[in-house]
């Protein structure tokens, strides 16, 4: 009996996803809970695996379709297939043996597994797809093995170009330069709908950015005090800055509850929670996990989350649950060598707050001129929601907590 490979649930937020690469080919064997296709979205990769042992009978949507929640993907027959069901290429090599003119290839009537990159570079350059060593999983050819074969043809041809085609000495020869290639790939969905969103927030919102500096010496002196004793402390996670500014940004929030609302259309939505958005850097793209109730996480809490985001950003894991809603958002561009820039907008929040590199400048203190760490602070909000006058008391007050850190643990 058929099993129905449906995609997931999608929430709300996410309308629909993008078929982007099957691991698995009709009539091939599956074991349960063995990865079959991936489906991106403009916010997560979600995997799809097999339910039973079985065979996967029919794919109903191919790589590149666009998809639904729960629409069909393909059909699965569930049950212990025969070890060698899908392959019916011995039994052809057995019937008609392969060219004498090619011994080596005995799979030339096989068909090949290539992405949909690699597939049309090879149908553009009339190439033999058998001829192709594939590097992806399960021998796949990708877009990179069809170049390299390119180029190593090209290095054949030149080698061999002079002896069948000598030039004159009056004529240059053009050379071959690979310096100047060019590759044409789609935009990931992540990617485009990080582009439509920063787009929609500077043509609708009525943005402005306030800058302010922060003296960072108090909070490297507690943190060099205490990291060894807060390692062990909290079984390996280790103390940073990012910690420090979360706390002190629920407290300023609380103090002005304006930066911490949102706009839905004609009304304001002021939040009596505090959900801080965090961005970080994958290998997709930009995505923003969320600290949910940040007010009742300490700072060991705060930092072992936003390292466990970090890691699920790598990897690819994180959730669309755990990258939904936020009230107010953080991003450190300091961790890139960043000195001072303008962040833009996550709507419908009306605020967020960058970070940026701590560098070593001569300041004024006290009359006198002292070297000293110093970081510069962006807040970036819609003039439609905080004045700003609000807005400069809000980055005041945060660089008032930092400089004298025991005031984020008293709340004064």
């Amino acid at each position: 009996m058929a099993i129905e490979i449906k995609a997931p649930t999608l929430p709300e937020s996410v309308p629909d996803g993008t078929i982007a690469t099957w691991y698995k080919q009709e009539g091939e064997s599956v074991s349960r809970d063995e990865l079959l296709v991936d489906i991106e979205t403009d916010k997560v990769l979600l995997e799809v695996v097999a339910p039973e042992n079985g065979v996967l009978q029919k794919i109903q949507k191919g790589e590149g379709d666009t998809i639904v929640s729960n629409e069909l993907l393909a059909l699965f027959e569930a049950g212990d297939a025969p070890a060698k069901a899908p392959d019916k290429s011995e039994d052809k090599a057995e019937e008609k043996p392969a060219p004498v003119a090619e011994p080596v290839v005995d799979n030339s009537n096989v068909e090949v597994l290539m992405s949909p990159a690699a597939k049309k570079l090879v149908e553009e350059n009339s190439l033999d797809a058998n001829s192709i060593k594939g590097s992806g999983k399960d021998g796949r050819v990708t877009k990179e093995d069809v170049l390299q074969h390119l180029e190593s043809a090209s290095s054949s041809a030149e080698v061999s170009a002079p002896a069948a085609a000598p030039v004159s000495s009056s004529t240059t020869p053009q050379p071959v330069s690979d310096d100047r290639a060019e590759e044409r790939v789609p935009m990931t969905r992540l990617r485009a709908k990080v582009a439509e969103r920063l787009l929609q927030a500077t043509n609708t919102t009525a943005m402005l950015t306030t800058f302010n500096e922060v003296n960072m010496q108090p909070v490297m002196d507690l943190r060099n005090k205490y990291k060894e004793m807060f390692e062990k402390k909290h079984e390996g996670t280790r103390l940073g800055f990012m910690s420090f500014f979360v706390r002190a940004s629920i407290e300023a929030l609380k103090q002005y509850p304006a930066v911490n609302a949102s706009i839905d259309g004609n009304d304001i939505i002021y939040h009596g929670y505090q959900d801080i958005g965090v961005a970080v850097s994958s290998p997709r793209g930009l995505v923003v996990p969320v600290l949910r109730d940040a007010d009742a996480m300490g700072l060991a809490d705060i930092e072992s989350t936003i390292r466990g985001f970090g890691e699920k950003a790598r990897d690819g894991k994180l959730t669309i649950e755990e990258m939904t809603g936020g009230t107010f958002t953080i991003s450190n561009g300091g961790v890139f060598g960043s000195l001072l820039s303008t962040p833009i907008l996550n709507p419908p929040q009306t605020a967020i707050l960058g970070m940026h590199k701590i560098q070593e400048r001569p300041m004024a203190v006290d009359g006198e001129v002292k070297i000293l760490p110093m970081m510069y602070l962006a807040l970036s909000y819609d003039h439609r929601m905080i004045d700003g006058k609000e807005a400069v008391q809000f980055l005041v007050t945060i660089k008032d907590l930092l400089e004298d850190p025991a005031r984020i643990l008293l709340e004064v």
